[in-house]
């Protein structure tokens, strides 16, 4: 919609001021009163920005829809946000003596991910990095929940055969595995 089509913002204004408050209602009963407007201005944001796609006959339902959505976006980073805590919690309260070995931990989960296929390192990287459940990783890759599970399930599998011949070989030194260029920390393309 453009902007400046008045016919089209007075519709939208009309929309607004007939669903604010319930949607503020049904936000508030999911994510509490805090985060209630975010979701609702959000609600609203994908609304002006799809208002040509927005259906004349139910409307209202189209905006409760789209606001679970939004809900369950900031349900999911509510949940990483609180995992994020817990871990940083857990680690002011532990005290290492030399970090040497989880470095050389690290860098050798790093070189055997980067010596995978990339639709593995891609795979293993949407579900563990970030965190993304079947559903999302078949949306991303567009494949079915089917295929990712197998694609997941074989991805894990290699990973841990990989994994499992550092440690038999006693390849745990990072001078031993090549080191990853895609897989380097502050690389932006992972």
């Amino acid at each position: 919609m453009e902007p400046d089509d008045a016919a089209a913002r007075e519709r939208f204004e009309e929309l607004f001021d007939a669903h604010y408050a319930e949607l503020t209602r049904f936000a508030t009963r999911r994510v509490g009163p805090d985060a209630a407007g975010d979701v609702v201005s959000g609600t609203f944001l994908v609304a002006w920005r799809r208002f040509a796609q927005l259906p004349a006959e139910h409307p209202r339902a189209w905006l409760y829809a789209t606001a679970r959505h939004v809900i369950a976006n900031e349900l999911r980073a509510r949940a990483r946000r609180d995992r994020l805590s817990a871990k940083a919690a857990v680690g002011a309260d532990a005290t290492v003596a030399d970090h040497a070995g989880q470095v050389d931990e690290h860098l050798r989960v790093r070189a055997v991910l980067a010596g995978l296929s990339p639709a593995d390192q891609e795979v293993l990287r949407l579900t563990e990095w970030e965190g993304l459940d079947v559903a999302e990783m078949a949306l991303v890759l567009g494949c079915s929940r089917t295929a990712v599970k197998v694609r997941l399930h074989r991805a894990r599998r290699r990973f841990a055969a990989r994994l499992l011949a550092t440690e038999e070989t006693g390849a745990h030194a990072t001078t031993r595995l090549p080191m990853p260029s895609i897989v380097a920390e502050g690389n932006t393309s992972s």
